[in-house]
């Protein structure tokens, strides 16, 4: 039986300078390993040749890079790439590389299932499994093919972000830090049901854009879509987001998925407007991907673009989101949970 070693991807330079104190290597190391993690992105300690054969010897008694490969992937031909990873416990996660012209966008998970049971999400509907590590959440960036080209990442994929902040917020730190990906925080968009505890803390600890799932205007009925509505309202959402200043760097935008006959009326838009006066944001019209054993459709283009005409002519920018992988399980959470399923099956047929 080989001994579990700790992950150095996903540790911050205060981590892994703990490290190299403690295995009596000098301190200049700590920044050096970053350097192999995440600049050169390296898959094994024995890569990180500028440190001395010794040190690298040290360094593989307790730990590795921790990096590891989707286990599957489907590719559409829009060039949209789903891929999905495997835990060590053994469940699935996904990811979706979209490719946009002069745009590559990482869509990453922050948890295994998810707790928010939004009607129209089938995350939500595997319930809650795990909530996933900085390492995990970093490999997903980590270990695709593409990620010397992307451009921008969005938390958009399975589990509610703000369920897992100090996660998150420790993957945010390594892609923005200078010792880590040192990204600029404009290219990272953090999205959220609007838990309230986590997004003023986001909001104070981050810099990166915020996207707030919203889907109607009216409490009662995002209720229904939406049980965390229960807890927080998108009322009281908005209302902290009016304390904080948007018209510089950080962008607030609100994803509204449009419905047919739901929520894609003018009585809809004209609320919406009435909901977010005063707020510095824009409004995502997102199509809806339709999911198995739910009663809800998306709404026809015409009807889209009308409502974004609508919104756009007072005051509120709107835009509508291109759809795209809707070849490959386009819906977030689909393909693991038909990974999930089928190997459900192979179990129960032996």
């Amino acid at each position: 039986m080989t001994d579990i070693k700790s992950p150095l991807l996903g540790k911050t330079l205060s981590e892994l300078q703990s490290i190299v104190r403690d295995l009596g290597m000098p301190a200049f190391t700590a920044k050096q390993i970053a350097g192999w993690l995440y600049d050169k992105k390296v898959f094994s300690i024995d890569e990180m040749t500028n440190l001395s054969l010794k040190n690298r010897e040290r360094l593989k008694g307790n730990y590795e890079v921790g990096a590891t490969l989707p286990v599957h992937e489907m590719r559409s031909v829009d060039g949209t790439v789903k891929y999905l990873f495997r835990t060590p416990e053994g469940d699935y996660i996904e990811s979706v590389y979209i490719p946009d012209d002069d745009r590559a966008t990482l869509c990453v998970s922050s948890q295994v299932g998810c707790k928010m049971n939004c009607k129209f999400c089938m995350t939500g509907k595997q319930g809650y499994t795990n909530s996933l590590t900085p390492t995990q959440i970093l490999n997903q960036v980590y270990s695709i093919p593409e990620r010397d080209t992307l451009t921008n990442i969005v938390f958009m994929g399975m589990g509610e972000p703000f369920d897992n902040l100090d996660a998150v917020l420790r993957a945010l730190e390594i892609l923005t830090s200078d010792y880590g990906y040192a990204w600029s925080p404009k290219r990272i968009t953090v999205s959220t049901v609007g838990l309230r505890k986590g997004l003023e803390r986001f909001l104070q600890e981050s810099d990166c854009h915020l996207a707030v799932s919203l889907h109607s205007p009216f409490p009662s009925q995002r209720g229904e879509l939406m049980p965390a509505e229960k807890a927080f309202s998108i009322t009281e959402i908005v209302d902290i987001l009016k304390r904080y200043d948007f018209s510089k760097q950080r962008r607030l935008s609100f994803e509204y998925i449009v419905f047919k006959e739901v929520n894609d009326s003018m009585i809809y838009a004209k609320e919406l407007i009435k909901l977010l006066r005063g707020l510095d944001c824009r409004i995502n019209l997102i199509r809806f991907h339709a999911i198995p054993n739910v009663d809800l459709e998306g709404t026809d283009m015409d009807s889209m673009i009308a409502f974004r005409d609508y919104l756009t002519q007072h005051g509120v920018f709107a835009t509508i989101r291109a759809s795209r992988g809707e070849d490959i399980f386009a819906a977030c959470g689909m393909l693991s949970t038909a990974k999930q399923q089928a190997e459900k099956k192979e179990k129960e047929s032996i």
